[in-house]
């Protein structure tokens, strides 16, 4: 048997103690783990993290910071109708609101011979204040983590900046996480936080780091993979570290790793296409495909086709999503990028859609995706580029089966 089993040493939905690659960005000669602890040990300053999607983002503060003293909320966490502490006070699971009863009594109109004394109560609603929930983070050690900022809306992401304005004074510790073109411009555009903020901008991973975790993670399981493998491997992760903890960990339960100690190499071609395959099975993205591909509704009216290889038939919309997925794989394209995929898959085609229609398709796919829920929100049309949101979005589209 081997020491280590498959799933010890691929983690994609947990903190992956035995394949974790430090990385240093390509701004400043520090890792990404020494500038999150000097944002931290910088008193009075909120730390403001944004990356790509399935970036290693919230990894990284489980590095630094401990699993521990973490206490994780998202944007979406927050609502109108409860106010910023009491959510976080909640989550940690520390009261701060309740209910008292003020009694009050007056003496009324006299009768004759009667003294007549009326009591009369009414239960209002308070909150302790925030400096009970600063004080517990601070005695135990703990770091709030605001992950998926983005998720609030606008009016309650300049609620949450206004609140935590006044808490970092206090030196209550916050770290705020978001994708890099949904910026969290309540936090880093905001002039009252101005000089009291700590920036770090996590880079997409690159083929060589990506690589790493494929090579360590084998090697840790007595196991050596071909080169031109992990070479593969790491451009259909898709920058993404959690998309390549899956692939491997799919591989090596294919492969039965665990079981077969008569495997020492891995080199068949071929074992990773059924790999790439395997990870789309539990992917949620079957339906939204359906969805998206179906684009708006046509009122009755045929919407017109195209004819690409092998005799198949394609609209405008499933044209928009094959040219997402054709290579090279990237997360964002440009209008004129896309129309070049689109006369790829096209050919010859004597009526190929031009700028103005790929444009308008994607804004109604953006219009669908908008009016849909979360689970819908894979990508985004902004400033004229296509950003895909879900790294595992866009893999789904070029191996699962829809």
């Amino acid at each position: 048997m081997r020491e280590l089993k498959a799933n010890d040493v691929f983690k994609p939905g947990s903190f992956p103690e035995h394949t974790y690659i430090s990385r240093t960005s390509s701004e400043f000669s520090y890792s990404y783990e020494f500038r999150l602890r000097q944002a931290l040990n910088t008193s009075g300053f909120l730390t403001s993290v944004i990356g790509p999607s399935k970036a290693g983002k919230t990894v990284l503060c489980e590095k630094v910071i401990g699993q521990d003293n973490i206490v994780s909320l998202t944007g979406s966490d927050f609502k109108y109708s409860h106010p910023f502490w009491v959510t976080v006070a909640n989550k940690v699971g520390l009261s701060i609101e309740g209910e008292q009863v003020q009694t009050t009594s007056t003496v009324g109109d006299r009768l004759p011979g009667v003294s007549q004394s009326i009591l009369s109560s009414m239960k209002e609603k308070f909150i302790t204040g925030k400096d009970q929930v600063i004080e517990y983070f601070k005695q135990n050690n703990l770091v709030l983590v605001l992950d998926d900022f983005h998720y609030a809306s606008e009016e309650i992401q300049l609620e949450i900046a206004q609140q935590l304005k006044d808490a970092i004074r206090k030196e209550f510790p916050a770290i705020a996480i978001s994708l890099p073109h949904r910026a969290d411009d309540a936090i880093r555009k905001n002039p009252d936080l101005s000089g009291r903020l700590s920036l770090i901008n996590i880079e997409p991973w690159k083929p060589d780091a990506l690589q790493k975790i494929a090579v360590t993670g084998f090697d840790a399981l007595g196991i050596t993979i071909d080169p031109k493998l992990v070479e593969t491997l790491a451009a259909e992760s898709l920058t993404s570290p959690q998309l390549m903890q899956s692939i491997c960990l799919n591989l090596c339960l294919l492969l039965d790793i665990d079981n077969n100690m008569s495997i020492i190499k891995i080199e068949d071609p071929s074992t990773l296409q059924t790999a790439f395959r395997a990870t789309t099975t539990n992917l949620p993205y079957k339906d939204i495909v359906k969805r998206l591909k179906s684009g708006p509704s046509t009122r009755g009216q045929k919407r017109k086709t195209f004819s690409i290889h092998d005799g198949e038939e394609a609209d405008i919309y499933d044209l928009l999503l094959k040219a997402i997925a054709i290579d090279p794989p990237s997360t964002a394209l440009s209008l004129d990028s896309l129309k070049s995929r689109f006369d790829e898959i096209l050919g010859n085609h004597p009526s190929k859609p031009d700028k103005n229609k790929i444009k308008s398709a994607i804004e109604q796919t953006q219009t669908i995706i908008d009016t849909s829920g979360s689970i819908y929100q894979v990508f985004e049309w902004k400033d004229e580029m296509l950003y895909v949101l879900e790294p595992l979005f866009l893999f789904y589209l070029r191996w699962g089966m829809h």
